[in-house]
């Protein structure tokens, strides 16, 4: 069914055709978002917001969306804002934030406001906590950078906490006291904060970018899903899982490789030399190259490395496509991905990444070729 509002955006019944009931792979969609600062914001939002009602029309079963406050490409600052919009035009499509950026956020409000997302979905809302890592979002807001994973990690304990129970709450941590008794009435029941329609709480994933990542070994002792980010090369992708699986195992839970979302840039065209060609100057490379650019002003390239002792002078776009960036007709595609699974073993959801649709018609072809003819033969 397509979505009531969908004609607002001009989508093209006759571009939409799945082979999806042929389709085991489950697949969804992230964006940063990553936009041309020249296009106007409102542009950005509408673009993206089309691309949502694309997303359900050809399958996809997941959507997520990404928080920065202070980066003039990556615009979407709160993300639950823009899923509201969006739930008003799609019906089946599970949207996340990816993540929520715990460290900004009191506690109690981010509990508050996530259960009320939940309830306003109908249990369509994913979950993803996470530190925050732009610098001058990190500065904004007074947050040492030394200290975000630990804010985090106490930010999350005190959400399930407080969707775990009801009145009165007394939370004390390092960084948040909730303290909410004094004025709790249970007969006008007034002092209860909130708890999501899906219980215990939506589904939590948790994002992996390094070797003995401890964000999967968190993920991993707490039951939470791993989602592998597209920045990490496969080795890497590899090994999020073997931290995720032991920390599984040693906290006695089962891990399963279907609940493992794995994150990708990919670009397709009708040649080999086409896709090569467009994405060395299209929004997917140039969005590579920005990336490197900001690695370039604090840590280095290292996360995109497979060899560490890789140059920073050498981790350019040619390595990047060659590693990070899949693209090709469709037979180089699903050559690409056959690789990156006999590397990293199965997984249960490939994330496409989103980008600007500096050429709309070539994104939207991608896509096309990506759901109908990619796959298809990776569920094979």
């Amino acid at each position: 069914m397509l979505s009531p509002l969908a004609g607002l955006f001009q989508t093209t019944p006759a571009r939409i055709r799945t082979n999806i009931g042929e389709s085991d792979m489950k697949y969804g969609m992230f964006i940063m978002p990553f936009h041309d600062p020249v296009k106007p914001a409102a542009q950005c939002h509408d673009e993206d917001l089309e691309l949502i009602v694309r997303c359900e029309e050809l399958g996809f079963t997941e959507f997520w969306i990404g928080e920065h406050h202070t980066m003039k490409y990556e615009n979407i600052v709160l993300p639950e804002a823009f899923i509201g919009k969006a739930l008003a035009m799609t019906h089946t499509i599970r949207l996340g934030t990816a993540p929520t950026c715990l460290p900004y956020h009191h506690p109690a409000h981010v509990a508050s406001r996530l259960a009320f997302m939940d309830q306003l979905s109908h249990g369509r809302l994913n979950l993803c906590f996470g530190p925050g890592s732009v610098t001058t979002d990190l500065e904004l807001y007074k947050i040492d950078p030394k200290l975000n994973s630990a804010m985090a990690a106490e930010s999350a304990e005190m959400i399930l906490q407080i969707w775990s129970q009801d009145p009165p709450y007394h939370l004390k941590g390092r960084f948040w006291e909730i303290d909410l008794e004094e004025n709790v009435d249970r007969d006008t029941l007034i002092g209860y904060i909130h708890k999501p329609l899906q219980q215990p709480h939506p589904p939590i994933g948790a994002p992996g970018m390094s070797m003995n990542s401890s964000t999967m070994k968190t993920a991993g002792e707490k039951g939470w899903f791993p989602i592998s980010a597209n920045i990490s090369p496969g080795n890497v992708v590899a090994d999020n899982w073997r931290v995720y699986e032991q920390a599984a195992l040693g906290a006695g839970r089962t891990p399963d490789r279907e609940d493992w979302r794995i994150c990708r840039s990919i670009f397709l065209a009708d040649s080999k030399e086409e896709a090569a060609a467009k994405v060395r100057t299209n929004s997917l490379g140039r969005g590579f190259e920005y990336l490197g650019g900001l690695f370039d002003q604090g840590l280095g390239r290292k996360m995109l490395k497979r060899d560490p002792d890789l140059p920073d002078s050498e981790c350019n776009l040619d390595y990047l496509m060659t590693e990070q960036i899949i693209h090709g007709d469709v037979d180089e595609v699903v050559r690409r991905l056959d690789a990156m699974r006999e590397e990293t073993g199965d997984f249960g959801t490939l994330i496409l990444m989103g980008y600007d649709w500096d050429d709309k018609d070539a994104w939207l072809h991608s896509m096309d070729l990506f759901v109908n003819e990619v796959i298809p033969r990776m569920s094979a």
